[in-house]
């Protein structure tokens, strides 16, 4: 059974200061034509919108995010350089270049073009011929790099999202969710910075064709700076992308629009608004205590609860609804309880908003106690019921 603990129990003043200056979104107070929707603030990971964001659904050429973060991996490890030469095999010339009438870089069959030209074809042409190629000279096959693709997404904490294919191609073994979209694009930006840049450009030539960059934010000046776009008849049209503004990096992911126009619209509002309608609230610094938990069998009945990080959340700038905090754990714990165990959460919830939790942490060690301590504990226990 799960214990909800109210946080006035152990700082009644500041429970009543927060719930008088601090609050989330209110009900009803944004739409979006989306079927699907999922809005983040990086650094605080505030979610300020979604809808149906953990619903599998056809993420098309946005899945291509994925097929890249193996190319950085790679990268980063040192196993591949800029520089080294992909072999365009007939199939990816087949499947992938201009005789599939799909996304491609026009490259020729049976060519070997530098993994930075790949890259920039995938990111800024999403190209399919590039990721096949890719996916060709990574794995050998495009079978087994999207194996691994499902793999390493499992790694990165992606747990619904499963891949077939490189390149986003309708496939019942190809999907993903918003919501699971959005954290591999705070994954791509928190871990490749280096690489990051290349969804952010504007147009790329090869076969002395140009093509533009097909993120309608990218055009806007709101701050945009990556990362892609997805459209396939199944999915309808998608987006994902991130913006800065002050300091304050938005990361929005969309899918299931009507329209091209649709999708450069519903984007620019979602990102307005989320910019617009909050700003940053500190509530606790890292490390900070916050309560306790009761303990059965230890020699202390219980133990001080700590944050493992700054916890700062996002404050609508009109709202007024109160900010409920609570503390949630399976009451009592056991002893024994080590020092830096997780063992609780500190939950935010208002009337509309998104939910918010994070871990709590033990301060200290709890040792078992003595067996006539465990026997008193137990009768405590027992008439405490009566």
């Amino acid at each position: 059974m799960r214990h909800i603990l109210d946080y006035r129990l152990f700082f009644p003043v500041l429970f009543l200061v927060i719930c008088t200056s601090f609050a989330l979104r209110p009900a009803g107070a944004f739409e979006t034509s989306a079927k699907y929707a999922y809005l983040i603030d990086v650094d605080t990971q505030t979610v300020l919108y979604a809808k149906n964001e953990n619903e599998l659904m056809s993420p098309a050429s946005m899945s291509k995010l994925m097929t890249l973060v193996m190319v950085f991996d790679a990268l980063k490890a040192g196993h591949l350089k800029m520089d080294e030469k992909f072999y365009i095999s007939e199939n990816a010339w087949e499947k992938g270049g201009e005789k599939s009438g799909s996304s491609t870089m026009f490259a020729k069959k049976n060519t070997s073009i530098s993994l930075k030209n790949l890259i920039q074809a995938v990111a800024v042409q999403s190209a399919n011929d590039a990721c096949i190629a890719i996916a060709e000279g990574m794995s050998g096959s495009e079978a087994e790099f999207a194996r691994a693709m499902t793999r390493r997404a499992r790694e990165i904490g992606l747990e619904k999202s499963t891949f077939a294919n490189a390149t986003g191609w309708p496939n019942p073994g190809q999907k993903m969710t918003v919501r699971e979209l959005a954290v591999l694009a705070r994954f791509i930006i928190r871990n490749f910075p280096e690489y990051y840049k290349y969804y952010s450009q504007k147009s790329f030539t090869w076969s002395g064709i140009t093509q533009k960059n097909r993120n309608p934010l990218l055009y806007q000046n709101i701050g945009a700076d990556g990362l892609k776009t997805g459209h396939t008849q199944e999915s309808g049209y998608g987006l994902v992308a991130s913006a800065m503004r002050n300091g304050q990096r938005l990361i929005l992911a969309v899918n299931g629009l009507a329209s091209k126009k649709a999708r450069a619209q519903e984007s620019r509002r979602m990102m307005d608004w989320g910019f617009r309608a909050f700003k940053p609230f500190a509530l606790f610094d890292k490390d900070s205590v916050v309560g306790e938990a009761r303990v059965w069998g230890g020699k202390s009945a219980a133990v001080k609860l700590k944050t493992g990080r700054k916890i700062t959340l996002l404050m609508p700038r009109t709202s007024r609804n109160a900010l409920k905090l609570s503390i949630a754990y399976k009451s009592p714990l056991i002893a024994p309880v080590r020092k830096g165990d997780q063992v609780a959460l500190l939950k935010a919830s208002a009337p509309g908003a998104v939910p918010f939790s994070a871990p709590l942490y033990a301060v200290s060690d709890i040792e078992r106690s003595g067996l006539i301590g465990r026997g008193m504990a137990r009768l405590k226990a027992i008439f405490s019921i009566f």
